[in-house]
């Protein structure tokens, strides 16, 4: 389920921002419609109601039987949240911001993250965004801090993969996914400082204990 939820958004992505980047006028209209739902809940604007197309959920899972109602409202969230940040980080940016993920050029959250920050240096401000965003309680706040991070991202120009961040963020949703989904934001933001460190020929680096990047969210550091 979690890749028809990043296959979706790729399709979406693709679409709007090809469209964007050509100055089509439709798809300059949904850009602008759909930036107003970045950080807010997918039921809160019926605005945006008839720009996701979410027949694709509706295809049956592979074992044959349908999906309940609960996989799908929890992936039109996770589409929602997704499309909606990149139409906020695309916003009057003549390239695009969605950028698939490569071993060799990392787009996830936390590689993101990582170049914003100097050369062989941490800013600790810019770490602690990352990890109150991991530490999330719910996806309307999850969805708030992400937003505060791509308005950062836009700024500096660093691309992200937003369909990769669908799928993590349908993952979130369900129970041990919250755990899954830092690991996998811990682990892209080292594979970015590897990736500086080794050359673009270099692979991510092997999956390690991120405890030290992405705190437990007792930490006070993160409130």
């Amino acid at each position: 389920m979690t890749d028809l939820v990043t296959r979706l958004a790729q399709e979406h992505l693709s679409r709007w921002q090809r469209g964007y980047l050509n100055d089509e006028a439709k798809a300059v209209g949904a850009l602008a419609r759909l930036r107003r739902g970045a950080g807010r809940p997918a039921g809160q604007l019926p605005d945006l109601w008839d720009l996701l197309d979410t027949q694709g959920l509706h295809e049956a899972r592979r074992d044959g039987r349908p999906l309940s109602e609960t996989e799908l409202a929890r992936a039109e969230d996770a589409l929602h949240t997704a499309v909606t940040l990149w139409a906020l980080h695309q916003q009057s940016r003549g390239t695009g911001m969605h950028q698939p993920h490569r071993p060799e050029h990392p787009r996830g959250l936390g590689a993101a993250v990582h170049r914003l920050m100097p050369p062989n240096d941490i800013d600790d401000s810019l770490r602690k965004r990352l990890v109150r965003a991991g530490n999330a309680p719910d996806l309307t706040t999850l969805a708030q801090r992400l937003r505060d991070i791509v308005t950062l991202l836009r700024r500096e120009d660093v691309h992200l993969d937003y369909a990769l961040l669908a799928g993590q963020l349908y993952q979130w949703q369900w129970p041990g996914g919250a755990d899954r989904v830092r690991i996998a934001w811990g682990r892209s933001f080292h594979a970015w400082q590897d990736h500086r460190a080794s050359g673009p020929q270099q692979d991510n680096p092997a999956p390690g204990d991120l405890s030290s990047d992405l705190p437990d969210a007792t930490d006070k550091d993160t409130l």
